[in-house]
């Protein structure tokens, strides 16, 4: 049994079986049943789930230095069990009830999400009918609930973001992930027609985010004090973060032995080539500077009594999406210098390279989107609609 004492520790453990079993994750289009059942041993899915239901209740910085971790030996393992760790934060602040159905009979329940707010809503007594098509719902096959989006009148009337939570006996999964990149995250289509939702199974979204949700202190961890949003996608540049490390590492290790198959030159008499590795290892250590100063912020946040403000917020947002970026950069300047044996299927750094990109396109770490909000933040204008 394991001596280690902290996640990372575990996690650097299970990293070379994880590794590799990368190939069969992709070919399987999800993670492998061994892999969760190690993460679940080790703790890593139980990161966020309260200390009542057996959790560990880490810190955010803890849980995506650990990702940052996996991502190295698997990306796509990473990107999926990130956010089915993720996701009891968010739990823990919905009704105690139903805090009690999910974890009350099985601690170790696991939960996805398809949180764009996509899904028909009608009222119903005590409740709504819920009826949508969700995709990108990463690792939905090892849960047993899912977190899902809609929109129903806020306080004021209008319609506002709302999530409803879903058990599995209420969807079906439909098998449509066939993609280039993080194939085997298993992010395929949940269906749902007319499913009756009860209230205490649906929260604000904006209540997750300000503090008002139905079971906000349940629970007297700091990290449940945390805004939704940030925490949820803490996983997204971790996982680009640790990728890009490994990838930076595989280049490092493939200059030191290269020989030009035309000239018989070794690629380090290469000044292209040594400048193409000093570039891409500042853009990942810039990457990875911004990353950890907001994990170690959000972690002085949460344990002060100062609550998060709208800088936190726009500050946390923006540095998200430029560490993706800034990943991105770095990854493209190595692969497209690093010779056709990179380009094999057996080749660990176009899994990565392709892994990198693919997570690069979700919504939240889209650069553009994001330095709009920062540079409207800074302005003093008013956010664009949906920065959060």
């Amino acid at each position: 049994m394991s001596t280690a004492t902290t996640l990372s520790d575990r996690i650097r453990e299970l990293l070379p079986a994880i590794a590799e079993r990368a190939p069969e994750t992709e070919r399987l289009r999800r993670v492998p049943d061994q892999t969760i059942a190690e993460l679940r041993e080790a703790g890593y899915l139980r990161a966020f789930v309260p200390a009542k239901y057996g959790g560990l209740e880490v810190s955010p910085h803890e849980l995506s230095q650990a990702t940052r971790l996996l991502a190295g030996a698997c990306t796509s393992t990473a990107w999926a069990v990130s956010l089915l760790a993720a996701h009891a934060h968010p739990l823990a602040n919905f009704s105690p009830r139903l805090q009690d159905e999910v974890w009350g009979a099985d601690p170790g329940a696991l939960v996805c999400s398809s949180v764009a707010p996509m899904g028909v809503a009608t009222p119903a007594t005590g409740g709504i009918r819920l009826s949508g098509r969700y995709s990108w719902s990463s690792g939905c096959e090892h849960a047993t609930w899912a977190i899902v989006g809609f929109r129903m009148p806020g306080a004021a009337g209008e319609p506002e973001p709302h999530f409803a939570v879903i058990p599995r006996g209420d969807y079906t999964i439909e098998d449509t992930w066939h993609v280039m990149g993080l194939r085997g995250t298993g992010s395929q289509d949940l269906v749902m027609d007319e499913v009756f939702v009860p209230d205490h199974r649906i929260e604000s979204v904006i209540g997750l985010n300000i503090g008002t949700a139905k079971g906000f202190g349940t629970h007297p961890a700091s990290l449940f004090t945390l805004p939704f949003m940030p925490v949820f996608s803490l996983g997204f540049a971790a996982v680009g973060l640790g990728a890009a490390e490994a990838l930076l590492d595989l280049y490092r290790q493939r200059l030191s032995t290269r020989v030009r198959a035309y000239t018989g030159t070794r690629a380090t008499q290469s000044t292209p080539a040594l400048v193409r590795l000093a570039e891409a290892t500042h853009e990942v250590r810039c990457a990875a500077r911004l990353l950890e100063h907001d994990w170690e912020r959000m972690r002085a946040r949460a344990v002060s009594s100062e609550p998060v403000t709208w800088d936190d917020l726009v500050e946390w947002r923006g540095n998200q999406a430029y560490a993706t970026r800034l990943c991105v950069r770095a990854v493209d300047r190595l692969f497209e210098a690093s010779g056709g044996g990179a380009v094999r299927d057996e080749s660990t750094m176009q899994r990565l390279w392709r892994d990198i990109h693919a997570g690069a396109a979700h919504a939240y770490s889209d650069y553009d989107t994001a330095a709009q909000t920062v540079g409207a933040h800074l302005a003093g204008v008013a956010l664009p609609e949906g920065s959060f």
